[in-house]
């Protein structure tokens, strides 16, 4: 997997967990879901890269 990418979606997981984190302290539902959504997003794409990785050995 490209490295760019790998921590591009390990970012973009732990922003997520962040957020979600962060809405349940305070009770924030939206902020909760967006954060939920971000980390699947985050896991999406980079299993899209090990597909994409394993097809191209």
């Amino acid at each position: 997997m490209a490295a760019g990418k790998k921590v591009k979606n390990a970012v973009k997981k732990t922003k997520g967990k962040l957020k979600e984190t962060t809405g349940q302290a305070v009770g924030n539902e939206s902020l909760e879901a967006k954060g939920a959504r971000e980390q699947m997003a985050g896991d999406a794409k980079q299993t899209i890269q090990k597909a994409k990785d394993t097809l191209k050995h």
